[in-house]
């Protein structure tokens, strides 16, 4: 299959394909600093949101941080 600017010589190339979802993303960065409940799809996990990035979110609560997948959320609870 030819692609727009592909010459016959040149060999095809791997896309990389992040999956994003802009409403959750920016959810979690508008609830940056307070306290939430997320849902995952394998349980749940609450904290207080620490930074939002395209493809994770990082919480922290009293003992850890978690690093949750955008990806991998059901749903968010802000407390």
């Amino acid at each position: 299959m030819m692609y727009p600017g592909m010459t016959p010589q040149m060999p095809p190339q791997a896309i990389t394909v992040f999956p994003v979802d802009p409403y959750v993303v920016e959810t979690l960065r508008s609830v940056t600093g307070k306290w939430v409940l997320i849902e995952t799809t394998r349980g749940h996990v609450d904290g207080c949101v620490v930074d939002c990035k395209p493809d994770h979110v990082i919480l922290e609560n009293r003992r850890s941080k978690f690093f949750v997948r955008i990806s991998e959320i059901v749903w968010i609870m802000p407390e």
